[in-house]
């Protein structure tokens, strides 16, 4: 586990976690949000009329309502990312993070607008008489280059190629990382068995897959509305609990943008480009603008007109990142918890055993450990047996956990205090069959959010909002998901290879269920850019049609509703 996850992490450094990945995102958003002249701005309030159905005709063509398509989209994209991913981004890159998630956010807005409105456009009846579409359609039908009498075939690689990496993201981003947080965080809240977790899951979400994008709408239509209000009271009791570090939570979010985030208690410090690198990359994981994923939802939506679909995605990365994210970051920084060390079950791939003795209390250790973990100073890492004595390690070096000093550190086997050697080789420890490692040291994901519920009038129980809010975003975005996945396979191979799209799709959310956290989210990461890359190349090149469609909509507009404000397109 250990290996495949260093081979992930050097792939994602390259892609989706690298600087170029995060200027080519912001970069599009920024082009055109300036191009269409700030849309997400002028254009809210008509969006929210759009979504209540003022602009709808009748016979409109499509599966879903205007309403049920933004739920859909919604509940694919509002899951770990509002709870779990925000935690990731203020672990590894403090306040600051979360700053560059909310511009991610604003620009984020422009870009599915204009990724929705090409995406409805150039939608296909599928063979089963279902609405087919999504970016691959417009490459496939608008990105091949003519040269004289010879057709490059360009757009139906860049097509195949998005729609490849779609099948891929709906494990790395709608399955795998989904289950893996609500096992979690059920097992932390109850202890329940991240196996039964998953088999019960895996049973229900095989059970309304099956039904296509219309049991998929009604399902979700009614489970964000309800999830959205269960989680906000939750979050505005820990904020309000907590309300004399509400205005400091800010001041750092902001702040920390120019000067990085000096070390506070357990967290080691944030350097100002790995809070920018981080915060944007959960920031898309979070909203999924730019990556393509909500135009596959947003196509079956009912509507003769694409940009008005176009305007109703505008509202996703408002709700899901600027609402919803900002709620979870205040409830973590105002709590603060992220900078505590908690008591919790070392993972593998968090841990790394450091030859000699740190302490985040030395000014000095504490810059090299810094140092060690922005990439610029070597650490010896551990090579040997350590001897363990009643689960006490004895002569213990540092343990390197979660991007801070572990503290307490115990060993049990099979719940038992552990007597005998452990062989560790480059800082790492070998399989060994029941061994676990726990003590305190800092938390992060769904695990660190839960504890940061437990600080308001709700107490203990605070955490049982989390769990039943992450099970609800998490399995609501493994529906949609799936649905993503199989519109891939549809435009692959036809409507016959998607039942078996859906059979591997419903074992492998029961088999991540119990997969090591940090493999997953690594996974996620890869998967996101490589449908990003080719959505984006897609959208800047249809720059021009995409600023016709909405001088078209608009005149639309103003002669169905003459004695309305209309902006100017």
């Amino acid at each position: 586990m250990n290996k495949l996850n260093d081979i992930l992490s050097l792939i994602d450094g390259h892609i989706g976690g690298s600087q170029w990945f995060v200027f080519l995102l912001l970069g599009t958003g920024i082009f055109f949000t300036v191009y269409l002249k700030f849309p997400q701005f002028r254009y809210l309030k008509h969006s929210l009329r759009i979504v209540r159905g003022k602009f709808d005709k009748e016979g409109d063509e499509g599966d879903t309502s205007h309403f049920q398509a933004l739920t859909t989209a919604l509940s694919g994209t509002v899951g770990t990312g509002n709870i779990a991913g925000v935690a990731l981004a203020i672990h590894l890159g403090g306040p600051a993070a979360l700053f560059w998630m909310l511009i991610t956010a604003a620009v984020g807005m422009t870009t599915k607008f204009v990724e929705v409105t090409l995406s409805h456009k150039y939608r296909e009846k599928a063979a089963d008489g279902s609405i087919a579409g999504g970016p691959m359609y417009f490459m496939k039908n608008r990105l091949n280059i003519t040269i004289g009498d010879n057709v490059i075939k360009t757009g139906t690689f860049l097509g195949g190629l998005f729609a490849v990496a779609t099948i891929l993201s709906s494990f790395g981003t709608g399955s795998l990382p989904q289950i893996n947080s609500i096992s979690n965080s059920l097992f932390e809240t109850f202890g329940i068995n991240h196996m039964l977790t998953g088999g019960v899951l895996a049973v229900l979400l095989g059970l309304v897959i099956i039904g296509g994008i219309k049991r998929i709408a009604k399902v979700t239509s009614r489970l964000v509305p309800l999830m959205a209000i269960i989680y906000f009271l939750g979050a505005l009791a820990v904020i309000l609990f907590n309300y004399e570090n509400i205005i400091p939570s800010i001041s750092a979010i902001v702040g920390d943008v120019f000067t990085g985030t000096a070390a506070m208690g357990g967290f080691l410090g944030g350097s100002i480009a790995f809070a920018f690198n981080r915060g944007v990359n959960r920031g898309l994981f979070s909203n999924e603008a730019g990556q393509g994923s909500a135009p596959i939802a947003h196509a079956a939506a009912r509507a003769h007109e694409p940009v008005s679909e176009g305007l109703v995605a505008l509202l996703e990365p408002f709700i899901d990142t600027i609402i919803i994210c900002t709620l979870t970051g205040l409830v973590l920084l105002s709590s603060g918890v992220w900078t505590e060390k908690h008591e919790n079950k070392f993972q593998d791939a968090d841990l790394v055993i450091l030859e000699g003795s740190y302490s985040d209390q030395n000014e000095t250790d504490r810059k090299k450990l810094f140092n060690y973990l922005a990439g610029e100073e070597e650490l010896k890492t551990f090579n040997g047996k350590l001897t363990v004595v009643n689960g006490v390690i004895q002569n213990q070096p540092t343990f390197f956990h979660a991007r801070s000093v572990a503290e307490e550190v115990k060993v049990f086997v099979n719940n038992q205090p552990y007597n005998g050697d452990i062989t560790v080789k480059n800082g790492k420890i070998g399989k060994q069959n029941g061994l676990t490692i726990s003590g305190k040291s800092l938390m992060h994901s769904a695990p660190l959010t839960t504890i940061a519920f437990t600080r308001s009038w709700f107490g203990e129980s605070g955490k049982y909002i989390v769990s039943i809010g992450l099970l609800m975003f998490a399995f609501s975005t493994a529906i949609s998901w799936s649905y993503y996945g199989g519109r891939a396979v549809t435009y692959l191979v036809g409507v016959k290879g998607v039942v078996w799209y859906r059979l591997i799709y419903v074992i492998g959310f029961f088999l991540a269920s119990f997969t090591d956290t940090t493999i997953v989210w690594t996974l996620s990461g890869i998967t996101i850019a490589l449908m990003t890359i080719p959505n984006l190349i897609g959208i800047l090149f249809l720059s021009k049609e995409m600023k016709s469609e909405v001088k078209l909509f608009w005149e639309e507009y103003a002669r169905r509703f003459p004695g309305e404000k209309v902006p100017k397109g």
